[in-house]
């Protein structure tokens, strides 16, 4: 696969990758989990997918690879997680170097986005479904993928970023 993948944290660049669009995967990196989002070729609706268990980074390229080819992905959006005065620690540059494997064993072009919030937006929406929280510590993975990747796909559709 290609070794040279884009990987940035601008939209435009992201966008200016992908000038056909196509679907994106969006992903919300745990130290155990990785939630999985999807969203359409047009770049309008984001939904949750699965929560992988996370494990070695060949476990997950693997599981990553089959969701990319079950649904014809054309690129991903990695959660990146700042610091709220929006400075990077170490979470951060974990998730560079996730970002980094990602682009070189898979060739997509990453997309890393702001993910502060997202846990927290993705708990009120769960609980405004009135779900249990059993149900929520299962979903709120996936969940958080989908409103990082919701927010990426909007600056991407507006143009923004």
């Amino acid at each position: 696969m290609a070794q040279d993948a884009l990987i940035t944290a601008s939209a435009i660049d992201f966008r200016a990758a992908l000038p056909q669009g196509g679907a994106l995967l969006g992903l919300d990196l745990g130290t155990q989990t990785i939630g999985t989002a999807f969203c359409d070729a047009g770049w309008r609706f984001a939904s949750p997918g699965k929560t992988l268990k996370r494990g070695k980074f060949g476990a997950d390229r693997e599981a990553l690879a089959a969701l990319i080819a079950e649904r014809s992905i054309r690129g991903i959006v990695l959660g990146l997680p700042l610091n709220m005065d929006g400075s990077e620690g170490p979470r951060s540059q974990s998730s560079r170097a996730y970002a980094r494997n990602l682009a070189a064993a898979l060739g997509l072009p990453v997309l890393l986005w702001d993910e502060r919030w997202s846990t927290t937006s993705a708990e009120r929406d769960l609980i405004g479904q009135d779900m249990s929280r059993a149900k929520r510590a299962t979903r709120i993975d996936s969940a958080a993928a989908a409103v990082i990747l919701q927010a990426a796909t909007d600056a991407l559709a507006g143009g923004f970023g």
